[in-house]
């Protein structure tokens, strides 16, 4: 998978505003303050862009087990997508952040667990698209009306039996995508236990991106060497949300096949609470 399949430059993207093909989507979001992205959607977007919430649209509600931010439920995204002009393998998806890819590739990632294939990426997110003059507005998008029919692909997802299950099997790994010091527990800001599963290797998502948050194309391939012959990938973060922009740096390095584990570490560790119970 070559990064002309996966990211689009701020130029084309400013080249094919108009393009009645393509649906652009601010997926803008702050864990930390959960309506800062909706609030600056309406102070101002990418001319064209709907807006898709993490947690209103992209998540399902939270259960006592299953994780921070369980997939959504595909009849209620399907619904939504639709609303705003997606039709199932015809439109383009052109999805955008502003933190390095965490919550676009989440909307990558399900579009694709869905069964749509062409969604691609902004490159920069919208800081970079700001910062090179490319228009901006504070104008709602027209209701379009599209036809989205989800097409599950249950190969890229695995639940915390399947980890467990093959976890240490030889040919299996299994990637924590967490900053350093979570996957070492040295600190957990967000989930009640701090650590990591046995045996995961650490691939901090961050290293994806340059800071100003443009892919670093050429490095993709060699940061997956060391695990490129594994006969099985199985990535995961806190919730679910960041270890999509593993998972696109895998496409990126064409090692394909990866599989999220939905729940994460924020799953995994509810059940060792329950064992502390005991």
């Amino acid at each position: 998978m070559t990064a002309s399949q996966l990211i689009v430059s701020p130029d084309w993207l400013a080249n094919h505003l108009q393009d009645p093909n393509i649906i652009i989507v601010d997926c803008r979001f702050s864990l930390a303050n959960p309506q800062l992205g909706q609030q600056q959607y309406q102070e101002s977007h990418i001319p064209g862009a709907y807006y898709l919430d993490l947690e209103q649209d992209l998540s399902s509600p939270i259960q006592k087990h299953g994780g921070r931010h369980p997939l959504p439920e595909p009849e209620k995204l399907a619904q939504k997508l639709s609303e705003i002009g997606i039709t199932s393998q015809q439109t383009l998806v052109v999805a955008y952040d502003d933190s390095r890819f965490a919550f676009a590739s989440r909307l990558w990632w399900l579009l694709r667990y869905y069964g749509h294939q062409p969604v691609v990426l902004l490159d920069g997110g919208f800081s970079q698209w700001k910062n090179l003059g490319y228009p901006i507005t504070s104008e709602l998008p027209h209701t379009k009306l599209g036809q989205f029919t989800p097409k599950i692909h249950s190969e890229m997802w695995v639940d915390i039996e399947t980890v467990k299950a093959r976890k240490d099997l030889p040919g299996v790994v299994v990637v924590d995508s967490r900053e350093p010091d979570r996957y070492l527990g040295k600190t957990e800001p967000i989930d009640p236990i701090a650590g990591s599963i046995p045996g995961a290797v650490n691939y901090p998502w961050q290293e994806v991106t340059e800071p100003t948050g443009f892919v670093k194309v050429n490095e993709q391939s060699q940061r997956w060497e060391p695990i490129q012959t594994a006969e099985e990938i199985i990535v995961y973060c806190g919730s679910g949300v960041t270890a999509c922009v593993n998972l696109l740096s895998l496409e990126l390095a064409g090692i394909h096949q990866a599989k999220l584990y939905g729940g994460s570490w924020s799953d995994w560790c509810s059940y060792l609470i329950e064992e502390q119970k005991k």
